[in-house]
């Protein structure tokens, strides 16, 4: 499931809006009114209770993501599958490995001479 074109924009925008604003933090260009905040309780209350409200939201929204992708049936990625290859070929070299020396081994029981080609 891929973001739409929309989605990549908005979130790009946000993230730039903010570093600027912590830019103009940092240069001391631009200042919040922390104080003003603080001294307010009913704003401490809100910020708090406007925060949790996000937070669990978010929480529930990731929640929901996560045992989407964990109870949808989803194919394997191109990596996984290429993996998957690989592990079949390796298995199929060493059956055909332990083969060839279990013929080496009986070439040789059957010659009288030890494996190893010492004579």
């Amino acid at each position: 499931m891929r973001p739409s074109r929309a989605v990549i924009v908005f979130w790009s925008a946000l993230i730039t809006i903010l570093l600027l604003v912590e830019l103009a933090e940092i240069t001391r260009s631009y200042t919040l009114p922390i104080q003003t905040a603080l001294g307010d309780p009913l704003a401490v209350v809100i910020a708090l209770l406007f925060t949790s409200l996000l937070a669990l939201v978010g929480a529930i929204f990731i929640g929901i993501w996560v045992s989407h992708r964990l109870w949808s049936p989803t194919s394997f990625t191109p990596f996984e599958e290429e993996m998957l290859r690989m592990r079949a070929e390796v298995r199929d070299l060493k059956r055909s490995f332990d083969a060839a020396e279990r013929r080496a081994e009986a070439a040789h029981e059957g010659s009288g001479r030890p494996p190893g080609g010492a004579r």
